[in-house]
């Protein structure tokens, strides 16, 4: 509770240095006042009280009041802050997810898809302010999830991706345009596409070219990853009796030329993600490209707390003047 106190009016504490002022101000009088008479003995003048002893505790209380009254002067407050925010540019983003059977390698991992899966799940919690679909593509493309500012159905979507949903293949095209259909009656101020592959477009039926020109219609910019080590990587190259996938080292083939133009015709940017360090410094990157403005706004509500100061001071000068006046009277 003591981190919301604040005083309106700090600059009275420096009053608080009268006290010592006040204190040797005291001593010092009653040094003066006091006259002293040599006898050779006090014992006729013993009265066995000790409220001669207890006389300067007058002078606490006047110093107490002082103070209470310095502070009650400083103004304390408690203050409730509270803040509203308002998003002033608003980005749609549509991940699209490449799930064909070469997203299973393990040149990341455990492998691909698993990895990606875990970097973009924190991409998506670092974007409380934006709407967020997901798209998944192999030979053909859905929407698993249209765009939506609720992250937690977006990150179970995110989860329940897995291999095997769509015929395998790469439409790199179909997953592009299907994304682009996701955006295209968007009102937000920036629309984005983040699209990921690790193969050449060999599937589907709308082109990749004719996918990016209709993002360049609708004003979506798209961002590529083209995902995959450099050289060879273990990777499914057949069935086993059992349906499980038999893995053996495969030529990594990525069209970067094309996820390059698609980046470049859209006003968007091309990665390459070699390693999972790589792939997470990749969405780190985006995140701090595609900043959405927050307006922030804070109230301030102040509970004046000076009356229960100027209350004490109030006590403690009466009880003085009581004491002075009743117990002290006869030594004063």
């Amino acid at each position: 509770m003591l981190e919301n106190i604040s005083f309106a009016n700090p600059e009275f504490f420096w009053l608080l240095l009268l006290l010592p002022l006040a204190v040797a101000w005291y001593f010092f009088k009653r040094n003066e006042q006091s006259a002293s008479l040599k006898i050779s003995s006090l014992k006729g003048f013993s009265t066995g009280s000790i409220l001669p002893k207890l006389k300067p505790i007058l002078n606490v209380f006047r110093l107490l009041a002082l103070a209470a009254i310095i502070v009650a002067m400083a103004r304390p407050q408690i203050e409730d802050i509270s803040t509203r925010t308002k998003t002033t540019k608003g980005i749609d983003i549509v991940m699209a997810i490449d799930v064909s059977s070469s997203m299973l390698a393990r040149d990341l991992k455990p492998n691909r898809l698993s990895a990606l899966k875990e970097v973009a799940a924190d991409f998506i919690r670092q974007r409380p302010n934006d709407r967020i679909g997901l798209v998944a593509y192999a030979g053909e493309a859905f929407t698993k999830t249209p765009i939506t500012s609720d992250k937690a159905i977006v990150l179970k979507s995110l989860r329940e991706i897995t291999y095997g949903q769509l015929n395998d293949g790469t439409a790199i095209g179909m997953g592009l345009a299907t994304s682009v259909n996701r955006l295209k009656e968007s009102k937000a101020i920036s629309k984005i596409i983040i699209l990921l592959t690790d193969g050449v477009n060999n599937s589907g039926f709308i082109e990749p070219q004719t996918a990016a020109d209709l993002a360049i219609e609708y004003g979506i910019k798209s961002y590529t990853i083209g995902l995959g080590t450099n050289g060879n990587a273990l990777s499914p190259i057949a069935y086993n009796a059992d349906g499980s996938f038999r893995y053996g080292m495969r030529q990594v083939e990525i069209d970067e030329k094309l996820l390059q133009e698609i980046a470049d015709v859209t006003d968007g940017k091309y990665f390459r993600a070699t390693d999972n360090e790589k792939l997470e410094a990749i969405y780190d990157e985006i995140n701090k490209l595609e900043k959405t403005e927050i307006e922030e706004f804070k109230y301030y509500k102040y509970e004046e707390k000076f009356r229960p100061w100027v209350l004490l001071a109030g006590a403690l000068l009466l009880l003085e003047w009581v004491f002075r006046n009743t117990l002290f009277r006869s030594f004063i």
